[in-house]
Order: structure tokens, then sequence, then C-alpha cells
């Protein structure tokens, strides 16, 4: 298929809005449901979504997205599995991290760049499998932490939250999720593998639930928290999701990823407008710092690919 980076980066630029509108959302939620039985929830409305989404596929025969020949159902087993752990242990950090920011804290815009460094942590980590590392990731990294810095250090220790800790462990899971599903993707298929993986992560999250926060959930914070859940299930995990494969069909992997780490700008942005969270200067400097590090990461695979294309 003919690349075409300007439709694919608009699809991308979409999803990003999506994901980043989800940071609001999950902080508007942490108030009024534990954070286990709230991806629990979210989780199985996801894996819903998808399969209605693979049913519709398979009666229309759209191939809207490559799916496998053939299924080794012990391979889509092992991977769901394996996928779907890590995937609960990220957003179960990312929503304890979120729910633990104090009040006045621009809880959306720090959570939304902290995870965003897994697109420098992917790269570093190939370190232990032995794969070289580009020197601007390096440098990338450097921006990173100087990003980090202004946004979490800059006035001290004091200005350094337990919650910072708990959205930096969920961007270290998050990066071994990226990792074990490119590993197991092209054998189970994108939205295949994305649907089980949820039902596994509702699945895990719901027995945590059960085992520490049995006294903590009621009938009525449940009902409170549905738009919340809806959209984290089917706008986040089922149609962003959606357009992220779609839009990947068109735009070159170095576009698709920069376009893609928009959903942290989206997330500052969101929490500015929608709930008077403004950040401050240094805050502001960080985020630049961190986004210009997430798309100077992007750029050894960038300029490959124009080599390429000489």
């Amino acid at each position: 298929m003919k690349k075409s980076n300007l439709k694919g980066s608009l699809i991308l630029c979409l999803a990003a809005l999506l994901w980043g509108l989800a940071f609001v959302v999950q902080n508007d939620a942490a108030d009024k449901i534990p954070p286990f039985a709230f991806n629990s929830m979210r989780s199985f409305i996801g894996a819903a979504f998808l399969f209605g989404f693979m049913g519709i596929k398979s009666i229309s025969n759209k191939e809207y997205v490559p799916v496998p020949k053939t299924m080794d159902k012990k391979l889509l087993l092992t991977g769901s599995i394996v996928c779907g752990v890590v995937l609960a242990i990220s957003t179960n950090f990312q929503q304890f991290g979120i729910a633990a920011y104090p009040d006045g804290v621009p809880t959306e815009a720090r959570s939304g760049f902290l995870t965003a460094l897994y697109v420098i942590i992917v790269p570093l980590l190939s370190v232990f499998v032995r794969k070289k590392v580009p020197i601007i990731v390096w440098l990338s990294a450097l921006v990173a932490i100087g990003g980090f810095y202004m946004l979490c250090l800059f006035e001290g220790v004091s200005g350094f939250y337990f919650a910072d800790i708990l959205v930096l462990g969920c961007t270290l899971a998050f990066s071994l999720h990226i990792i074990v599903i490119d590993k197991y993707c092209d054998a189970i298929g994108a939205v295949r593998l994305s649907a089980f993986q949820f039902i596994v992560c509702g699945i895990v999250s719901g027995f945590m639930s059960l085992i520490f926060e049995s006294d903590l959930i009621s009938l009525s914070n449940i009902i409170s928290v549905i738009p919340q859940i809806l959209y984290m299930g089917i706008v986040s995990s089922g149609i962003a999701y959606t357009l992220q494969t779609v839009g990947q069909k068109y735009a070159e992997p170095a576009i698709a990823s920069i376009s893609m780490s928009l959903e942290s700008v989206f997330a500052a942005l969101g929490g500015w407008v929608i709930t008077g969270n403004a950040l401050k200067g240094n805050e502001i400097i960080g985020c630049l710092l961190v986004f210009a590090a997430i798309v100077l990461a992007q750029t050894p695979e960038f300029f490959k690919k124009k080599i390429q294309n000489i």
C-alpha cells in the first residue's frame, strides 16, 4: 500500500487526542472508584467493543487490519496471558498514580508526559537484548531527564511525589508491554490480541479488586463512573486503538510515532481547558523538553527511511 503521511498523521492525531483526553477522564474517575475496579470494568468493555468490531469486519468481509490465516491456539493463549498481565500492571500503576496526586497538581500533564517517556525507554531496553542503540536516542534520554527535572524536581525533592513514582512504574511496564506486543502481534493479529489481552487484564484487575477493594465498591459509585468507564472502554481502548491500526497503514513508522506522542500534549491541554489544571513556568518547560526528547528519539528511523527512498 502506498503511504500517505498526511492522511495517516491526521488519523493518528485523532487517536492521540482521544488518548490524551483519557487522562482527564481517569483523573475524574479516580475520585469516585478504586483503581483495580475501574480498570477491570474498562478492560471488559474494551474487549467487548473489539470483539464486536471483529464481528462486523467478518460480516462485511473488509480487511481493515491484517489477520493471520491460521491460528495456533496455544500461542493465542500464551500471548494473551503475557500481554494481558503486563497491561494490567501498567494500567493499574497509572491509575493508582493518577489517584495519588495531591490537589493543585496538574495531574493530567504530569502523568501524560511521564507516561510518554516509553518512547525513549523502549529503545533503551533493547540494550539488554544486545541491540545497538543510536547515539541520538541516548541524547534524547538526557533531554528527557532535563525535562523530568523541570517537571518534577525544579522546586526540590518536595516537588517529587509518590504518584510520580507510580506513573514511572506504569511507563516501565508499558515499555515492556510494547516489546511483548511486538513479539506476538504478527502471529496472532493486532485486534484479536488486543481483545484477548483486555479480557486477561480485566480478570487480573477484577481479582485484585475483590481482594483489596471489596469494602470500597458500591453500586452507587459504579453508576457514578459509567460515562468514564464507557469512554475508557469504547473510545480510548476501542475507537482510538482502531484509529491507530488504520492510521499506521498509511503513515511511515517514524511519522506515526511522533503523531501518537501528541497524546501527552493533548493530556496537558485537556487538563488545563477542562479541569483548569494550569502549568507553572517550569512545568511548561519540562513538558516541552520531554516532548522534544520524544520527537528526537524518532529521528533515527525517520532519516533511515528518507535515505532508503533516495
